[in-house]
């Protein structure tokens, strides 16, 4: 038998490169029905996605725009990237040099080019082409009228992306504006679609505006106006606009302006991104085929679409756009990997959030919060910050943060109910209390090694104890995670393949069903195995996950979340661990054998790139991670379960000038062997420390 092998190591400083990696990323993929994504301009982590809006209601709509619509409405300036809930969608520019009705034209599809930090179109009804870049805290506007003596920008004031037709015209609840001279235009409103909260603008143009007509309102219950402005344009030359977006103040609009665009010049702009993101997606080389490359600098392209920056050019960090619920999974984890130096401030971030609200994030939008999901899950991207090293922030502080969020009682987390029944009774909590019961269990673990690590015997004990209430909810006779009500009856009828989901069926799940959710103990796998019978039982089990058919699925959910393997929907979270399990139960062939499969058949190139929406990053830090042949199926504290890489060659910087190397060769799929500085390694995991502290990592494939 010839044997082959991978290694992976660690050492050395990472040269210095100009690989282009950006033009492997494609901002077009993903902005189907499914992905959610948008093509807006924007820089790694930056407050600012200037882009084309095709739709601004519905599910459809949440980053503005669908790939396969006709009409370009015109262009907003911030937007959320793959989420299922719309908001944002401010200032709406539509640029023309002829009489429209309102904000519509067809576009030219052979001219839309979308690359990072720059987005182009050709307006056809318009006569208009149009180019947009950005920076952190502004953009860039370009505009070629075919006609520049017709030339005029109108600016709805009211827009934003909405989740219903109704809140088109009551979204805004006060606005300001004002043009303050022939060059600027300044002012204010304060929107609540997803989360209340207000923001602030500042517009130059380098053109004399000459006339500003007031257009009618389109519904007697908006609160801010759309402009028609029109220029002197007798140079010939483009229209050129800036912009820039404070989540604080007036004065912190005009700052982000003059600091981060003080000249006209759009190439500087474009380049000035380029470089700043070839920096983020050059953290990881590869060099694969075009397709394995695309999908790869993608996935790198969206990690770092979010979280975003809303402080004030020169003002600490401020991160929001935090999808914790999906993000603490992976997109998290890989941050402390590739991207250490955003750690500290993003738990800062979340500090700031609790000190203002009472209680760490959920989903935070805007510096506010918008209760989305269940959970308190800013607990295990603390506690793993933690636990890994980072020292950036107050550990007591942070520590008094955990423990006040898991004690009082705040959205969805009712404590004194979770302590006296040791679950969520479904007819005490009639939704999602199963899903809610096991997310706080592991936010529980998570908090009791932050305990132990600080010296707080007590509370470790308290939360170790709490961390085990998974076990109240597990069926000894169906083994599947199953709802009770307050006097310990298991519901009934039981109907394990309903899909669950508070917006749409309700029910027992978050956004799933029991076959999905008896997985998720994630920080006591051992545990779980023991509890379903042993390794084989556990696998057997697994198996039928994979092998019952989707169409046994119920619910109205069963359409919409996709990536069916089975009952394993890769298209949303909750899955996203489970096929690593096998590794876990003695079987590591089938989690190498179905890793593969899920990276050919659920990422594509182009506008259908996920099998759901890509969640802030979620999807594709999964790709990132699998690809390189690890996964964090305890996403705190640094353990990562061993896969099958799927790159040939890898080289990840890791910071402090170490880095991480793939080096695949050969076609077998099966580990015999796995050596850790020359000894052999009993287990399928591998520590973080490991990964950061040098040496050689080898696992041999037959």
């Amino acid at each position: 038998m010839r044997t082959i092998w991978t290694a992976i190591f660690i050492g050395g400083i990472f040269a210095s490169c100009t690989i282009d990696y950006a033009r492997y990323a494609d901002p077009m993929a993903g902005t189907d029905r499914f992905g959610h994504c948008h093509p807006a301009a924007c820089v790694p982590l930056g407050n600012i996605q200037v882009g084309p809006q095709t739709g601004h209601c519905g599910w459809d709509y949440s980053g503005g725009y669908l790939s396969e619509d006709t009409l370009i409405e015109g262009f907003y300036h911030t937007a959320v990237n793959g989420t299922g809930v719309p908001d944002l969608g401010d200032l709406l520019f539509f640029p023309s040099c002829r009489e429209t009705e309102g904000t519509r034209s067809t576009y030219d599809k052979t001219s839309e080019r979308a690359t990072p930090g720059c987005y182009e179109v050709y307006l056809k009804d318009a006569g208009v082409l149009a180019r947009m870049s950005a920076t952190a805290h502004s953009a860039l506007h370009q505009y070629t009228f075919d006609d520049p003596s017709g030339a005029s920008l109108l600016i709805d004031f009211q827009n934003n992306l909405v989740k219903e037709p109704w809140l088109e015209a009551t979204h805004i609840k006060a606005s300001e504006q004002s043009l303050e001279d022939a060059r600027h235009l300044s002012g204010w409103a304060r929107s609540n679609i997803w989360v209340d909260r207000n923001y602030y603008y500042s517009v130059e143009f380098d053109h004399s505006v000459i006339a500003c007509d007031t257009l009618p309102l389109r519904h007697p219950e908006e609160k801010a106006p759309r402009w028609r402005l029109r220029f002197d344009m007798s140079d010939g030359k483009p229209l050129m606009v800036k912009v820039s977006i404070s989540a604080k103040s007036m004065d912190g609009a005009r700052r982000n302006l003059a600091c981060e665009i003080p000249s006209w010049g759009l190439r500087r702009v474009e380049k000035q991104a380029r470089r700043a993101w070839n920096h983020c997606l050059g953290k990881i080389r590869i060099s694969e085929s075009p397709r394995a490359d695309s999908l790869f600098y993608t996935a790198m392209y969206h990690l770092f679409t979010q979280p975003n920056n809303i402080a004030d050019h020169g003002d600490p960090p401020l991160y929001s756009t935090l999808s914790i619920w999906d993000t603490y999974r992976a997109v998290h984890p890989l941050y402390t990997l590739i991207a250490p130096e955003i750690v500290d401030d993003l738990v800062n971030s979340m500090l700031s959030i609790y000190d203002r609200q009472g209680y760490l994030p959920i989903w935070n939008l805007w510096g506010e919060d918008n209760l989305c999901m269940v959970g308190n899950h800013s607990v295990p991207v603390i506690v793993d910050a933690y636990l890994k090293g980072f020292r950036g922030f107050d550990p007591e502080r942070a520590w008094e943060a955990i423990r006040t969020t898991l004690t009082t009682p705040h959205w969805k987390s009712d404590w004194g109910v979770y302590d006296k029944y040791g679950y969520f009774p479904y007819d005490i909590v009639p939704k999602q209390s199963v899903s809610t019961a096991l997310e706080c269990t592991y936010d529980d673990w998570c908090a009791a090694q932050m305990a132990r690590a600080l010296g707080h015997d007590a509370d470790t004990a308290y939360f170790l104890r709490r961390a085990a209430y998974w076990k109240n909810l597990l069926d000894p006779q169906t083994h599947l995670m199953r709802a009770r009500d307050h006097n310990g009856a298991w519901r009934m009828p039981f109907r394990p393949l309903r899909i669950s989901h508070e917006a749409g069926v309700g029910g027992d799940y978050v956004e799933g069903n029991a076959w999905q959710y008896t997985w998720h103990v994630q920080h006591d796998i051992p545990g779980l195995i023991a509890a379903l019978g042993g390794e084989e039982t556990f696998c057997a089990q697994l198996d039928s996950l994979f092998a019952l058919t989707p169409g046994e699925g119920e619910g109205e959910l069963a359409g919409v979340f996709g990536g069916q393997i089975g009952q394993y929907l890769h298209g949303n979270e909750p899955s996203h661990h489970i096929a690593y399990l096998y590794a876990l139960a003695g079987q590591p062939e089938k989690t190498r054998r179905l890793i593969p499969e899920i990276c050919r058949t659920q990422y594509r190139t182009g506008v259908h790139a996920f099998s759901g929406n890509e969640d802030c990053g979620q999807m594709s830090a999964w790709y990132i991670f699998s690809a390189l042949g690890f996964y964090p199926v305890n996403p705190c504290g640094g353990t990562y379960v061993l896969g099958i890489p799927q790159v040939r060659k890898a080289s990840v910087r890791l910071g402090r000038g170490r880095k991480l190397m793939v080096a695949t060769e050969g076609t077998g799929m099966h580990v015999s062997k796995i050596t850790w500085n020359g000894k052999e390694v009993t287990d399928v995991s591998v520590r973080h420390e490991d990964l950061s502290a040098g040496g050689m990592l080898k696992f041999y494939l037959e």
